[in-house]
C-alpha cells in the first residue's frame, strides 16, 4: 500500500451519500487490509429471518444446555453463504483462527459453531454471512473520495445488540454529530 495506514481492525462508517443501498449507513470491521486488498465484516445488518439456534439444526449442530445466542448478520455481498465468526480474542482455534487487531479476532470453521454451541467458544461474537472485499487501492480510492469515514473499534459497537445505533456510536467515537454530515464531498 502506498501512503495509507494499515486498517485492518478498525471501522469504516459509510457517509450518506455512500450510493449503494446494501452499504447504507453501514458499519464494516476490517479483518484484513494490505497491498492486495482488504476484507471486512458489516457489524450493524442483522439478517433478520436467521436464528443461531436454526442455523445450527440446519448444520447439525445440537445445542448444549450453555448456548448462547449469537446475532447473525449480512456480513457483505461476497461469498453470503458462508459465515465468519467475528469474536474477542481469548477464543483461538489454532490455524484456523485469524488474530485481528485489539483484542478481536476471526474464525470461518464448523468448529467454532460447535464450540459456542456448548458453550465453550469466545465470550462475545458476532455471526456474518458474507462478507465485504475490495480489490488492490479500492479501498483507498473510496476513502479519498470521502466514502468512509475510519474509527477505532469498540466492544460495543462490534458486539452490542442494538444495531440500529452501532453507526451513529461509531461516529460518536470520532466525535462527529450524524445531522452535521453533508450528502456530497468536498476538498479543500
Amino acid at each position: 500500500m502506498t501512503d495509507t495506514t494499515d486498517l485492518t481492525g478498525k471501522l469504516l462508517i459509510a457517509m450518506p451519500d455512500m450510493g449503494d443501498p446494501r452499504f447504507d449507513r453501514a458499519v464494516i470491521f476490517i479483518c484484513a487490509h494490505s497491498a492486495d486488498g482488504a476484507m471486512g465484516l458489516i457489524v450493524n445488518k442483522p439478517a433478520p429471518d436467521v436464528r443461531f439456534s436454526d442455523l445450527l439444526e440446519q448444520l447439525s449442530i445440537d445445542e448444549g444446555d450453555q448456548t448462547t445466542d449469537v446475532r447473525i448478520h449480512f456480513g457483505g455481498p461476497v461469498e453470503t453463504g458462508r459465515g465468519f465468526v467475528l469474536h474477542t480474542s481469548d477464543y483461538k482455534l489454532g490455524a484456523g483462527t485469524m488474530e485481528v487487531a485489539g483484542g478481536f479476532a476471526m474464525t470461518a470453521t464448523l468448529d467454532i459453531l460447535e464450540d459456542i454451541a456448548t458453550g465453550g467458544g469466545p465470550k462475545r461474537s458476532m455471526l456474518g454471512l458474507g462478507y465485504t472485499g475490495w480489490g488492490p487501492g479500492q479501498l483507498e480510492s473510496e476513502l479519498v473520495k470521502n466514502g468512509w469515514l475510519v474509527c477505532d473499534a469498540t466492544d460495543d459497537i462490534l458486539f452490542g445488540r442494538a444495531a440500529e445505533h452501532k453507526w451513529t456510536a461509531a461516529l460518536k467515537v470520532l466525535g462527529v454529530n450524524p445531522l452535521m454530515l453533508s450528502a456530497s464531498g468536498g476538498s479543500a
